[in-house]
């Protein structure tokens, strides 16, 4: 039930060993001995196993037998029972649950309880926010992927029109075509899929390891209906479109089905072709237009095409929309860019000093004193002001209220407004959206604070942008939060810098002046966390593009492959190598240009929903300076996005169809 997991090592066998948790330290290695103080005989263990426990009960297990030798004289005997009840989804039915364990054991033996759901909220709270951003990039890359395979399968059967037409001319029936060309797409797509799931398999077992350690949840592996599942759903994928397909030849009589494959369908592009022969666009080279007319010959696989470049456009204006808001979030993590910390402290009323030996503590005030002056006396100082923190309990609210007070003007610190403005007078508050959510006040309200005996009114100024937590927060001069919490007192100065200032030089300098009580730093903030979901994000906006790439490839290798007879053409009254590329890749440059243009809006909606659920699930709202990151510059180049793919992708095969000879491009079928 625990679902104990022994990473290494074994379990104990003997009285004197034990197995750590898995999370130890570098001197506590399986064979090592460790001591167990404050108990008689102080006994020696040898570690002879990690292992892991989902729930956490315990950092240790020796056999029961030795439980009785390692309990320290005049503790309570205290025992712990794991329960899993039938119906355990929300905290109502495990608090059922839990009060008929109560009642039906003796009054006061239940000295506590955890439910798995706290558990379970506190461990996903850290990585709720990136979901949303997780599953929109996967749901593009699917639907990427399925494009991709529809295309490279119907390509694959259309590219076979002329043999269905010699099937059928010596005697296969539709069903005997239609069966033909599901087996050899079924073969490959096979192949695929069981090589794409090892393939994955094996890719997630560090992923998957990592994960296992971090929550301490034993062996963890792909479900084993996502190995059954995603195979056939890709199966079923690329036989549709082989089916579809090869009906529709398999109606052809043999005579249409081998002219159909050596050229497009009546009717499917002459008209782009005439147009794009007359009026200003003769003023463009021939081979210029003949490329850009070549989509309207095979419209089906001009949309398929359309469509993953689309995709590629909205996932790379996703990608960089959600790298800029990423990058304020953590700016407004850590309030201005250029800013120091001098943490002070503290200590009683005035006069008093540290008891034991050692130096004394200066008295509170003279602390204060001591900073302001080397503030003021320090090169690059702009602004500094006193603050104050305290978590207290407060009437209403289901958490420990954190508290902030300014011991002067902080307007410029740096906090985003998601509504409202910054307090401006005594009696006035900001709040997170924690606040918000758990007492049903909104901004502009007068909301009273409560707690025990001290109460304080206060009218919501404004709503702060807070994606540290859950915890409700009221920010507030420290005069007025002082009618709630009398023992408020600063506890840090926060320093904003001239622009060009060194921050670390400032910091040291300063820490220098003030001597051991003191400490200053640089505004860190969460830095490494942010740094590896940017890159995760850069990360997974180029896998995307690349896909598209691989898409746009596919189809000029179709198109080309398709019409090599019509390449040996051109080529023999005189088309150059340089004209070859020229239309091959203009082929696609339409097409890329239209993806551009609507994946702009497309992926700037993506990025508008996504961001308040990533929000929301850092149980805050988004405030507009997160929302608002695209600049025009940005869009012009965003809507370049879908070309530069389409050209990347045709390049390899527009340069294989330059080097083709025009002797063997004549004879090839």
């Amino acid at each position: 039930m625990d679902d104990l997991t022994l990473t290494s090592g074994h379990w104990p066998t003997q009285p004197d060993q034990i197995v750590l948790g898995d999370i130890h330290g570098p001197g506590e290695q399986i064979g090592a001995q460790i001591t167990v103080t404050g108990v008689p005989g102080s006994p020696k263990l040898t570690i002879v196993g990690f292992a892991t426990s989902i729930t956490q009960t315990a950092q240790a297990w020796v056999l029961p037998s030795e439980v009785a030798a390692l309990h320290a004289p005049g503790s309570p005997d205290v025992s712990q029972m794991l329960y899993r009840f039938s119906s355990a989804t929300t905290t109502s039915q495990v608090n059922a649950d839990l009060a008929s364990v109560r009642a039906a054991l003796p009054h006061g033996s239940v000295l506590g309880a955890q439910s798995y759901l706290t558990v379970k909220l506190q461990d996903t709270g850290a990585i709720a926010p990136w979901v949303p951003f997780i599953v929109a990039f996967s749901v593009i890359g699917l639907v990427m992927s399925a494009l991709i395979v529809a295309n490279v399968v119907s390509g694959a059967v259309v590219a076979g029109t002329r043999r269905i037409g010699v099937l059928k001319s010596i005697g296969f029936s539709p069903g005997q075509v239609v069966a033909s060309y599901v087996i050899q797409v079924a073969v490959p797509a096979l192949l695929g899929c069981v090589i794409g799931v090892v393939a994955g398999n094996l890719l997630s077992v560090p992923l998957l390891s990592q994960t296992a350690q971090v929550y301490g949840v034993g062996a963890l592996a792909v479900p084993f209906w996502v190995d059954v599942a995603v195979p056939l759903a890709m199966l079923g994928l690329a036989g549709a479109a082989a089916v579809l397909l090869a009906l529709r030849a398999g109606r052809m009589s043999a005579v249409q089905a081998i002219a159909t494959g050596r050229a497009p369908r009546p009717k499917h592009g002459y008209a782009a072709h005439r147009v794009l022969g007359r009026g200003p666009w003769t003023r463009l080279p021939r081979a210029v237009t003949i490329g850009l007319a070549g989509p309207f010959a095979r419209p089906t696989r001009t949309g398929i095409t359309l469509a993953a470049l689309l995709f590629g456009a909205i996932a790379v204006t996703f990608g960089v929309g959600l790298g800029s808001s990423l990058n304020r979030v953590y700016n407004d993590l850590n309030l201005t860019p250029e800013q120091v910390q001098v943490n002070i402290p503290g200590g009683p009323a005035s006069g008093s000093v540290m008891p034991g030996p050692g130096p004394q503590l200066p008295s509170l005030a003279a602390q204060e004193r001591a900073v302001v002056a080397a503030l003021r006396a320090q090169p690059g100082t702009a602004h500094y002001v006193a603050e104050a923190d305290d978590d207290i309990n407060v009437t209403g609210v289901a958490d420990r209220l954190s508290l902030t007070g300014f011991a002067g003007d902080a307007s410029w610190a740096g906090y985003a407004l998601i509504s409202g403005h910054w307090y401006s007078g005594p009696g006035q508050a900001d709040v997170n959206t924690a606040f918000l959510t758990q007492t049903g006040a909104k901004v502009g309200d007068t909301y009273t604070l409560t707690s025990g005996t001290r109460h304080l009114t206060v009218r919501i100024a404004g709503e702060v942008f807070d994606p540290r937590g859950g915890r409700p927060e009221i920010i507030a001069s420290t005069s007025t939060l002082a009618a709630l919490d009398p023992g408020l007192s600063p506890n840090q100065y926060d320093v904003a810098l001239t622009p060009g200032t060194n921050a670390q030089a400032y910091a040291l300098a300063v820490q220098a002046k003030l001597g051991q009580f003191y400490q200053a730093q640089t505004n860190g903030g969460s830095s490494s966390q942010f740094f590896v979901i940017i890159g995760l994000v850069a990360t997974l906006t180029l896998l995307l593009t690349a896909v598209a790439a691989l898409g746009v490839l596919n189809t000029v290798v179709l198109q080309t492959r398709e019409r090599v007879h019509d390449l040996g053409v051109f080529k023999a009254i005189g088309m150059t190598p340089r004209q070859t590329i020229a239309m091959v890749v203009c082929s696609v440059v339409g097409i890329g240009l239209v993806a551009g243009l609507i994946g702009i809006p497309a992926g700037i909606a993506v990025h508008h929903f996504v961001l308040p659920a990533m929000a929301h699930a850092a149980q805050t709202d988004a405030p507009p300076s997160v929302l608002d990151v695209y600049h025009p510059w940005e869009l012009v180049l965003l809507a370049l996005s879908g070309l530069a793919i389409a050209v990347v992708g045709a390049l390899l095969p527009a340069g294989w169809a330059a080097r083709t000879r025009t002797a063997s491009a004549l004879r090839a079928e």
